[in-house]
């Protein structure tokens, strides 16, 4: 065919060329920071993993102990999310200098988060264990590894700034890296604590708490060192004291605030989800903690695209570009969709091979193996509710989301879990159809508010 009877190719300014070009750098920051996340996950996987294989009884002491930890990690990922949404907007605006000022204000911010979660944590985690109900037994051996989880949330709360800053500049390569070695530490400090390697005590479940602790450590002096040799750090403002900007700090926090109610309502919900499974017994609890695991590991793909997404949100509402942001943010809704439905084919027959991986307890996995073949349907929308949901933020809507996520996750999903579990005696499978119901209510909700911004800034 000769060239002038091809069809052309699109040009940037129509609307098929930015579409590709949006997808195309949806997928370029999207790639490391799914892998960064993938590495969370796989931390507290081999967490699992390692514990598991050392025994069935300190998976669970590890599942009662984490779930706790996990409302203070996740709400104070989300109050910080302020640090990565006002980075790509400074960036967008072409203000590349008051990125340092935001990176300061989540320093400070991070480390009294960090300090205020521990001591809470440490003071009314293991009280509240001992009077949720749950067997004198499973409450005490979970105290010890909670209490250690504690006393490494000031490191992860510093690393979550560090780390949220460098994706909102569009740098996600270097997280990843640091990332990845910090997974390298933990695997060898499970390996050593959690058996007792070389002659150590095995430690079990504390083993694997104190290798997050080393870890997370490890991952936070990274990322310091990897800012503080930035070519571009002082043009940054890296090095510089800010001016006292009330307002930007007022937003920041702002936006942090409506990331952290969601992030409390849902990982509340989700640790509720623990302590319904913990009345069910201790075996109940061991295969609802692999079943949230093995969907946490895949639910990081969706989280890194989200990250994605509000960067390039964030971006077009610094440029004021009201097109670009819901295009972008459609985009990606499309993006973690196709891949949900792919992670779903492969998960439903493999659902066997993947419970094996966990544990080769024959009474665990009678309950691990069906659970996890009732989760593939909520894959697919509870990606996309957390995609949207940080579209939203990065476009300035912070509390719908929050109020979403209040309404389907605290006030539906908690109460039906209890009700189908237990009086409806469907056990850890009725605690997988409330999260079903709820992904699928919240994923409308918020696409709904996604799309009724559209239609008011045409």
């Amino acid at each position: 065919m000769s060239r002038s009877a091809a069809a052309p190719a699109p040009r940037p300014g129509k609307p098929h060329g930015v579409i590709v070009s949006d997808l195309i750098e949806l997928l370029r920051l999207a790639g490391p920071v799914v892998l960064s996340r993938l590495g969370i996950m796989v931390m507290g996987l081999t967490d699992a993993i390692v514990v598991g294989h050392f025994s069935a009884t300190q998976l669970g002491f590890h599942a009662m102990a984490w779930a706790p930890t996990s409302v203070f990690v996740t709400m104070t990922v989300g109050l910080l999310v302020g640090v990565q949404v006002m980075a790509s907007r400074a960036t967008g605006a072409g203000r590349p200098h008051e990125t340092g000022a935001v990176l300061r204000r989540g320093v400070v911010y991070a480390l009294w988060l960090g300090v205020a979660g521990a001591a809470l944590l440490a003071i009314a985690g293991p009280p509240l264990m001992h009077h949720a109900g749950l067997d004198t037994a499973l409450a005490n051996g979970a105290t010890a590894p909670l209490v250690v989880f504690s006393l490494s949330l000031p490191l992860f709360a510093l690393s979550v700034t560090l780390s949220f800053w460098l994706e909102g500049l569009g740098r996600p390569g270097l997280v990843t890296v640091a990332m990845w070695i910090a997974n390298l530490i933990n695997l060898a400090a499970n390996l050593l604590l959690v058996p007792g390697t070389f002659g150590l005590p095995a430690l079990g479940a504390v083993g694997a708490a104190w290798s997050t602790f080393v870890a997370r450590a490890a991952f936070a002096a990274m990322l310091a060192v990897v800012i503080m040799r930035l070519k571009d750090a002082r043009a940054m403002g890296v090095f510089d004291r800010p001016a006292p900007d009330l307002a930007a700090a007022r937003e920041q926090r702002r936006i942090g605030y409506g990331a952290g109610g969601s992030n409390l309502f849902e990982s509340g919900a989700f640790a509720g989800m623990s302590l319904v499974a913990g009345w069910l017994g201790g075996y109940s609890v061991a295969a609802w903690a692999v079943v949230l695991n093995v969907v946490a590991v895949i639910f990081m793909v969706p989280l890194g695209l989200s990250t994605a997404t509000a960067v390039q949100v964030g971006r077009a509402y610094g440029a004021r570009d009201s097109k670009g942001m819901s295009r972008a943010g459609w985009v990606a809704f499309g993006v973690t969709a196709a891949f949900s439905l792919l992670v779903t084919v492969l998960l439903y027959p493999l659902r066997h091979l993947v419970a094996g991986a966990y544990t080769t307890d024959p009474a665990a996995l009678t309950l691990i193996a069906p659970a996890l073949a009732l989760s593939c349907l909520f894959l697919i929308p509870d990606a996309v509710q957390v995609v949207c949901a940080q579209a939203l933020r990065a476009r300035g809507e912070v509390w719908i989301p929050t109020a979403t996520h209040m309404i389907s996750y605290a006030l539906v999903m908690g109460p039906l879990a209890w009700w189908l579990a237990l009086p409806m005696k469907l056990g850890v499978d009725g605690i997988v159809w409330s999260v079903i119901i709820t992904s699928f209510l919240a994923a409308g909700l918020l696409l709904g508010r996604y799309r009724m911004l559209d239609l008011k800034e045409r």
